[in-house]
C-alpha cells in the first residue's frame, strides 16, 4: 500500500461532518504551539489522540476531517493539528490531497492483509520464546485479563475490554527483546480497528476468540510452544479473514494465508 508524503491541506473553518470528536476530551501539552520541543510535543500529543480516535472507531472510515474545527474541539492551534495531519498521512490512515478535505481511509483489504501477516508471524515468535518463560505470576496476571474481557461489554466499555486484550497479548509475549514488543505493540493498535469490525460483523466472534484465548492460556500453562504458536496463529488468522471475508469477500489475503502456513502449519 503507498503512502503519500504531501502535507494536508488547511481547509475553510466550517463544521466537521461526523467526526464525534466533540465526545472526547482531550487535555493539550502546556507549551507554545509551533515552538520547540513545546510544539513537538504538543503536535505529537494531537497525533496521538486523533490516531486513538481512528483506530477504535469514533472517526471512522470516510470521516472528513476538518484542521480548523478539530483544532478548535481539541482546543490547540492549527500549527499541531497540521503537522498532526501530515504525521496520519504518513501513517496511511487519513488521505488528503490539495485542495481537498482530508478523510479517514476507509479499511483498505491489504492493509489488513499485510498487518496481520506481520502480526502472525511476529506475535508466533514472541509466544513461542515466552511460554517456557513465564511465571504462576504471569500466568494469573494473564487469567485475570481474560476474566475482565469475559466480564466486560466492548459495546458499553470497548476501552476497557480493548486494554484487557492489550494486557492479555502482552503478557504472552513479553519475553522477546524490547525493539520486537514495539513493533508488535504498534500492530496491535493498528489492528484494533479490525478487531472492532470483526466483533460487530461476525455472528458469535466473541464466544469464539474467547475459547481461543483460553487455549492460548492453557498452552502456556503447560510450556507447549508449539500449541500456543499453532493457537494464536489461527486466532490472529480467522479475524483477519473474517474481516475480509466481509468488507472485500473479492480479495486473496496472501499475507494472511502464508503466514499461518508457516507459522500454524494449518488453515484457519
Amino acid at each position: 500500500m503507498s503512502r503519500k508524503r504531501g502535507e494536508a491541506p488547511e481547509e475553510p473553518r466550517s463544521a466537521a461532518d461526523g467526526s464525534g470528536a466533540s465526545q472526547v476530551p482531550f487535555e493539550p501539552t502546556v507549551g507554545t504551539p509551533g515552538s520547540a520541543p513545546g510544539g513537538r510535543r504538543l503536535a505529537l500529543d494531537v497525533h496521538g489522540r486523533l490516531r486513538e480516535m481512528i483506530l477504535s472507531g469514533a472517526l471512522p472510515p470516510g470521516s472528513a476531517l476538518l484542521q480548523a474545527e478539530m483544532a478548535r474541539k481539541l482546543g490547540v492551534s492549527r500549527t499541531p493539528m497540521r503537522e498532526a495531519f501530515r504525521l496520519l498521512q504518513e501513517e496511511g490512515l487519513i488521505d488528503a490531497q490539495p485542495d481537498q478535505r482530508a478523510r479517514v481511509r476507509t479499511v483498505d483489504p491489504e492493509d489488513l492483509d499485510g498487518v496481520y501477516g506481520a502480526r502472525i508471524m511476529l506475535e508466533s515468535l514472541a509466544v513461542s520464546v515466552t511460554a517456557k518463560a513465564l511465571t504462576p505470576g504471569d500466568l494469573e496476571r494473564m487469567s485475570a485479563a481474560l476474566k475482565r474481557m469475559q466480564e466486560l461489554s466492548v459495546d458499553d466499555r470497548p476501552d476497557d475490554w480493548h486494554a484487557a486484550h492489550r494486557e492479555f497479548h502482552r503478557i504472552a509475549t513479553q519475553a522477546v527483546a524490547p525493539h520486537l514488543q514495539r513493533m508488535l505493540v504498534s500492530l496491535g493498535e493498528h489492528s484494533e480497528r479490525y478487531i472492532r469490525l470483526a466483533q460487530l460483523g461476525v455472528h458469535n466472534s466473541w464466544a469464539r476468540a474467547h475459547s481461543e484465548h483460553e487455549a492460548l492460556l492453557e498452552a502456556l500453562r503447560l510450556s507447549d510452544k508449539d500449541e500456543a504458536v499453532r493457537v494464536i496463529s489461527r486466532h490472529l488468522a480467522r479475524t483477519a479473514l473474517n474481516v475480509l471475508a466481509d468488507i472485500a469477500p473479492e480479495y486473496e489475503p496472501a499475507a494472511t494465508r502464508t503466514a499461518l502456513g508457516i507459522a500454524g502449519n494449518g488453515q484457519a
